[in-house]
């Protein structure tokens, strides 16, 4: 543990001489969000190394944890109100795992040269028996991380596969998402990821994955996994003559938009929800769905997303319009002590956090962790969610909006932007505009707002700045931001 202890060191002086530019801003809400949810640490014995890539729920209600190194964990004792959690070695041997999913009486596990079965047939609590299910895609590159779904109701679990070395396709697929069905069968069914940072659904069931900012990407994002898509990094063109049934896209245009593009492009996804970079996440990760009916606070059905560098957690909410999807982001919680690589709800409507802060600089010191968010019980005052109407947008609260504030259309500040769609390395927030707030219009319960806009900016990011916003009790919002991104504007 010394060697830890040193590393601890050495990154909290790299982060002490870091600029706000390079770490990102903090949102300095932390010491206002512990009231709601605060954060449980979850003790991990000296000798283990637990940096959290995955996990999973298993029918006894114990909680699988896949590791960086390989390994996989069982855990109970996680929600107890405070945790002693007993770890039990399940399996070792594997390559830094990022998926995790339950079935047939065993664990499928996404790591980065395949997927496998992994089974325990003499019932004495170790893995005996490694069956691999799909090896369709090539590893050969330590940066050729492999992200793994749970099961949809079919039966069918998703892999995104991220890019050799982050720029190349040098192995077979890289920058490709997977479809694996129930008979075992690997499908290539989308191109064009870069740097993949978890995938998974929505409340509709919708394949979605987490792209990183990069070449092509402007900024962290969202992006619905369309069967035929291309997700915008032509690097594994090359594999298209693989892929039988998909017609190799034309290329984009370097410096275009996405809107130009989308149209030249058939194949191209437009990112359904833009994560404003520094502001709202620096490299997001895995993420999950809240489907705790209500214990983990006002979210259910949203989805909960991880911070690898700015060690944060962040909300999103998605919507399809013109079948097209798009959507908001929000803050949520802060100063968590680690690099978060993966998230899950544990059996009690908790949100589990864990990570690690090897091989990129992070926020948090620790150089790994795991941490229970918790809801106390305490309802904040918070954007609960934006969506698109034909002239502006619907915004839902958690609480009762003060009724005079609520109803001046001064008290909505909004900004519009977007990005060049380049092959650049990120890029600048540019065609920045500030329409007009022209009405408002408040619900009779006083829980939601309808504003109606000067103008609606197709292909922007519209940030919300409601500080000015109170409750019916006079409190301010916890976290006054949020960012919607509009791909499509609905007719009525």
């Amino acid at each position: 543990m010394k060697s830890f202890a040193k590393a601890t060191m050495m990154v909290a002086l790299l982060m002490a001489s870091m600029t706000a530019e390079e770490v990102g801003d903090r949102w300095g809400t932390a010491d206002r969000e512990r009231e709601f949810y605060p954060v449980v640490q979850v003790p991990i014995p000296k000798n283990l190394v637990i940096e959290a890539g995955a996990f999973e729920q298993l029918p006894d209600d114990r909680i699988a944890i896949g590791t960086r190194r390989g390994d996989i964990f069982f855990v109970s004792g996680i929600d107890a109100e405070r945790p002693e959690p007993k770890y039990e070695l399940f399996a070792s041997g594997l390559d830094e795992i990022f998926g995790l999913s339950w079935k047939d009486d065993a664990l499928y596990v996404t790591h980065s040269a395949e997927l496998t079965k992994v089974s325990d047939t003499d019932g004495d609590g170790k893995a005996d028996l490694f069956e691999v299910i799909s090896d369709a895609w090539g590893y050969a590159n330590y940066h050729e991380y492999a992200f793994g779904s749970k099961f949809d109701q079919e039966g069918n679990l998703y892999v995104a596969l991220g890019l050799s070395a982050s720029y190349h396709s040098r192995a077979l697929f890289r920058g490709w998402g997977f479809k694996i069905t129930p008979e075992g069968k690997s499908i290539p069914i989308a191109s064009g990821m870069r740097s993949p940072g978890g995938i998974g659904f929505n409340k509709e069931g919708a394949v979605f994955y987490i792209e990183s900012q990069g070449p092509w990407n402007s900024s962290c994002s969202l992006k619905f996994v369309k069967e035929g898509g291309f997700m915008g990094h032509p690097a594994s063109y090359n594999w298209y003559q693989y892929a039988p049934g998909l017609k190799e896209p034309v290329n984009p245009e370097s410096g275009s938009s996405i809107l130009v593009e989308k149209e030249k492009v058939a194949e191209l996804v437009p990112y359904a929800v833009i994560f404003p970079y520094i502001r709202m996440g620096r490299s997001i990760t895995g993420f999950v769905l809240d489907k705790t009916k209500g214990k983990f606070g006002p979210f259910e059905n949203q989805i909960f997303l991880g911070d690898y560098t700015q060690s944060l957690i962040m909300r999103a909410t998605t919507e399809q319009v013109n079948g097209v999807w798009q959507g908001a982001c929000y803050p949520f919680r802060e100063e968590l002590s680690t690099g978060i690589l993966n998230i899950q709800f544990t059996p009690e409507g908790r949100l589990l956090a864990g990570g690690t802060n090897r091989g990129w600089p992070v926020r948090g010191l620790k150089p790994f962790a795991l941490e229970r968010l918790e809801w106390s019980g305490k309802m904040p005052f918070e954007i609960k969610e934006v969506t698109i109407t034909p002239k502006g947008f619907k915004l839902e609260f958690t609480k009762e909006v003060e009724a005079k504030l609520a109803g001046d259309p001064a008290t909505y500040l909004v900004k519009t932007f977007t990005h060049k769609y380049h092959q650049g390395y990120g890029g600048p927030e540019i065609d920045q505009t500030e329409p007009e707030v022209k009405s408002v219009r408040v619900a009779n319960d006083g829980m939601s707002a309808t504003i109606e806009l000067e103008t609606l900016r197709k292909g922007h990011v519209h940030e919300f700045d409601l500080g000015a916003l109170r409750s019916s009790g006079g409190g301010e919002l916890l976290h006054r931001h949020a960012y919607y991104t509009v791909n499509e504007i609905p007719q009525n």
